[in-house]
């Protein structure tokens, strides 16, 4: 017969379900939680028992009817300019990357100088350029004019603040094309090319498709900062929603329920695009994994089912 050891007899007394796992503690945490309970609770104390914040004038200048349209004038620039800055971008990615040196030549020159100057500068370019040329023609070069305009009524304040920010745009989302495209393996190309597919149709329908994986979290954060960067068109006197805030606060004296007003609409749109920048990104990484990680709203509903799941057994036992 067998003897026992005093390793097996320790081994068969320190059984796994008679070892109690401590958790460990971090105090550092706790402290930390605390002290950002206190600061957040202080400031929300001070933004509501301040007597001269009125939250009565935030809401009204929140719904002024300049406001609103100065709101509209921004979310406007903030489509067409996104609009011409993405096809521009397109664009310029394509040419950067061609074999044609003195097409990547134009392409690397356009966003050296509209990525190298301010925007603010080139508002004020497009808004003041009729002083250079103050009538635009269209005509055989170097000879007779077929039709002409005044440079003021072909590029009105609008025109000149979508401009300044589309071209502007361009630049920077031609970079952010190309990077996305480089990104794709060269062998998908050699792959294409192999099945007869010219080169625009493989950049159509391969190339691009797979780079908008990489494509879209930097677009996403470009719109964001477009919604933001249309408060510049102040500058050539439109009329948007910072310049609105602005007019209702030298009439009433009333600073910072305007400037209040004002961020919660920029709060509300930029909340907005980062849901759909979130969705949009989850559409395009549905190759990189097997399964998608859940929503939020997914995972509110799984919390609130887990929720629910004790209380149903009760009651029924």
């Amino acid at each position: 017969m067998k003897t026992l050891t005093a390793a097996d007899a320790a081994a068969r007394t320190l059984r796994p379900e008679d070892l109690k796992a401590v958790p460990v503690r971090h105090p550092g945490r706790w402290a930390a939680v605390a002290v950002v309970a206190v600061l957040a609770a202080m400031f929300c104390h001070g933004l509501l028992t301040n007597p001269r914040l009125d939250w009565n004038t935030v809401g009204h200048i929140l719904w002024d009817p300049t406001v609103l349209r100065g709101l509209r004038t921004t979310l406007e620039l903030t489509v067409l300019a996104m609009a011409i800055g993405l096809i521009g971008g397109v664009v310029l990615a394509v040419l950067r990357l061609s074999h044609n040196p003195v097409l990547s030549g134009v392409a690397w020159l356009y966003i050296w100088v509209f990525r190298g100057t301010p925007v603010l500068v080139q508002l004020f370019v497009w808004n003041f350029l009729g002083a250079l040329w103050p009538k635009i023609s269209i005509g055989i070069p170097f000879g007779p004019e077929f039709y002409s305009w005044q440079y003021n009524d072909l590029v009105p304040l609008f025109t000149a603040a979508v401009l300044g920010l589309g071209l502007n745009e361009a630049a920077y989302m031609a970079e952010i094309v190309r990077a996305g495209i480089s990104s794709v393996d060269e062998g998908q190309s050699e792959a294409a090319a192999s099945l007869g597919l010219t080169r625009g149709r493989t950049t159509r329908r391969i190339v691009l498709p797979q780079a908008m994986r990489v494509v879209i979290p930097p677009t996403g954060n470009e719109t964001i900062s477009m919604l933001k960067t249309t408060s510049l068109v102040s500058a050539i006197s439109l009329v948007d929603v910072t310049r609105a805030g602005q007019d209702i606060a030298s009439r009433t004296f009333q600073n910072i329920p305007s400037l209040i007003a004002v961020s919660l609409w920029y709060l509300f749109f930029t909340s907005l695009l980062t849901i759909g920048q979130y969705y949009i990104e989850r559409h395009y990484g549905r190759g990189t994994s097997r399964a998608l990680p859940p929503t939020p709203w997914q995972r509110m509903c799984g919390m609130l089912s887990a929720l629910r799941r004790p209380v149903a057994s009760g009651g029924t036992s």
